[in-house]
């Protein structure tokens, strides 16, 4: 089975360039950083921090709605087209 490559200009310039997903990953970098502050995560650990409401669905940064998890179980969420989580749960 032949792939093609992946454009990852277009993907920028289409999606992550876009003013939207620039606020949004400056969220993701802040809460990163709240969790790093507070010794729950480190650089390198392969944990990711979660939004237990995401931001795309109204979430905030607050420390009430921020857990750290494995890396893979974050990225396992069912996705919209837009790749927004469709619901805070991992696919089965």
């Amino acid at each position: 089975m032949a792939t093609s490559k992946r454009n990852y200009r277009q993907e920028y310039d289409s999606y992550q360039g876009t003013d939207k997903q620039k606020k949004n990953r400056a969220k993701r970098n802040a809460a990163r950083r709240t969790m790093v502050k507070e010794g729950r995560a480190a650089k390198g650990d392969g944990n990711d921090v979660d939004h237990k409401k995401p931001i795309s669905k109204g979430g905030t940064n607050g420390k009430s709605n921020l857990r750290v998890v494995n890396g893979d179980k974050n990225k396992s969420f069912s996705r919209n087209s837009d790749r927004s989580v469709k619901r805070n749960s991992p696919k089965k």
